[in-house]
């Protein structure tokens, strides 16, 4: 029975934050500097990044379905590209709109639909303040409760993907092609994805899941040079692989394969392979090396995203977050000094809690620093914004941090109980446990 709870548990993932290093499913790791990540749950990771792969995904028309003339297709195709470009830069609006144009110049194609739909639910994710890497080193739980998003965003979201299926559905019933498959497979993975990280829905998830890595796998099986198509079941091959052996038993049943090397390998291919999805399995590649503490290749990664998508702030953000999980501080603050000017001169609209997420990373890097004061007005800021517990909660270990350097030992335990009540109730293990340990030991 444990063993089915288990694997029932990383099927119905919440979308949980940190920022830096600690306790992964194999062990703990004993917190020396800032405050370590929360065990990986790894179809929370799944889920959020598998879909992912259908981002790009440009395919050719089987002559058996309505193909629109050549002229007419290529437009569609660059106005998928546009629109992808756009949303990578976070210009979320300019890109929603590229895809409806794609729509009405080739309305028979899916990838516009499905586009549509991921721009749409990165929306979601926004409003959830659900947005970096940091966001899928979490450890799944099942009672949290989801912040819904509109319901204007979720009857897009739903008619959009719905049409996206239909649509991928009725090609592969006329042809049993590569491209096909990879449509629909991709469809088929926003579907989980969503219901795992917005829905909170167990068997919307699995149901979806298992269509969605049968699809891909279906197209390495017509077509084994399609690096593309690796990365959904490469990243689900990966995931399954970090189960205990009963789960991993249970996945197999469900229908999933596991092996943490071969999976991770396919997806580092996909993101050396020129195609649609590339930039797609880099941004998957971010969270599999924090994960794996190889802070280098992550950072290697941020930094060509970086120049790709110039607009995303958000690339700054996680450069100097994955720079404090390395215990570079100096390399995190330079980063996130950058993000910190952009965001100010950025109008467009921020996540929820973004600005404390800033503030909090900045004033680690600070405190790790022992600059005092710049770190305490960072810290404080960081409090006057809305955002999650575990944030609240860890700003205060940091503040406790300071206490502890200025010599005030009864303060910094007050502040550190403070984030340990935060973290408590935010499911922030890692959290909790730094806070505790600093209790006993303080921090110099």
């Amino acid at each position: 029975m444990a063993a089915r709870s288990r694997f029932v548990s990383v099927f119905q993932p919440q979308v949980t934050t940190s920022t830096v290093s600690g306790r992964y499913a194999a062990g703990e790791h004993r917190v020396t500097g800032p405050i370590g990540v929360r065990s990986v749950a790894p179809v929370a990771l799944m889920a959020a990044f598998a879909a992912l792969t259908g981002l790009g995904a440009q395919a050719d028309y089987p002559t058996s379905v309505g193909t629109p003339p050549p002229a007419r297709a290529a437009e569609a195709a660059a106005l998928r590209a546009r629109g992808q470009s756009l949303g990578f830069n976070l210009d979320r609006d300019a890109a929603l709109a590229s895809f409806k144009e794609a729509m009405a110049v080739d309305p028979s194609h899916p990838a516009a639909y499905r586009l549509s739909a991921a721009t749409l639910w990165i929306g979601a994710l926004f409003e959830r303040g659900a947005v970096t890497a940091e966001d899928y080193l979490g450890q799944a739980r099942s009672d949290v409760e989801h912040r819904r998003p509109s319901v204007a965003l979720e009857a897009a979201f739903r008619a959009d993907l719905e049409r996206a299926v239909q649509l991928a559905s009725e090609w592969c019933r006329k042809t049993d092609s590569a491209d096909a498959h990879f449509q629909l497979g991709s469809a088929y993975g926003y579907q989980a994805t969503y219901a795992a990280t917005v829905e909170g829905s167990l068997f919307g998830t699995l149901r979806a899941a298992r269509r969605a890595y049968a699809e891909h796998e279906r197209v390495l099986a017509l077509d084994p040079a399609r690096k593309d198509a690796g990365l959904i079941v490469g990243l689900y091959r990966y995931a399954i692989s970090s189960l205990s052996l009963p789960s991993r038993l249970m996945a197999r049943l469900a229908g999933f394969g596991g092996g943490r090397e071969r999976g991770l390998r396919m997806i580092e291919d996909a993101a050396g392979y020129p195609s649609d999805v590339q930039t797609n399995a880099r941004f998957t590649l971010i969270v599999i090396y924090n994960r794996e503490k190889r802070f280098d290749d992550a950072l290697r990664i941020v930094a060509e995203l970086q120049q790709q998508y110039p607009r995303n702030r958000l690339l700054w953000l996680e450069g100097g977050s994955t720079a404090l999980r390395a215990g570079r501080p100096e390399a995190a603050r330079r980063s996130l000094e950058h993000g910190l000017a952009m965001a100010a001169g950025d109008p467009r609209p921020r996540a929820f809690g973004e600005l404390a997420r800033w503030r909090y990373a900045y004033g680690a890097a600070l405190v790790a620093l022992k600059e005092i004061d710049a770190a305490h007005r960072a810290l404080v800021g960081g409090l006057e914004d809305s955002s999650r517990p575990w944030v609240e909660g860890r700003i205060r270990i940091e503040l406790g941090k300071l206490a502890d350097l200025a010599g005030n030992r009864s303060g910094a335990i007050r502040e550190y109980r403070h984030g340990i009540r935060l973290c408590s109730g935010d499911d922030d293990e890692a959290c909790v446990a730094s806070a505790r340990a600093l209790v006993e030991r303080g921090y110099q």
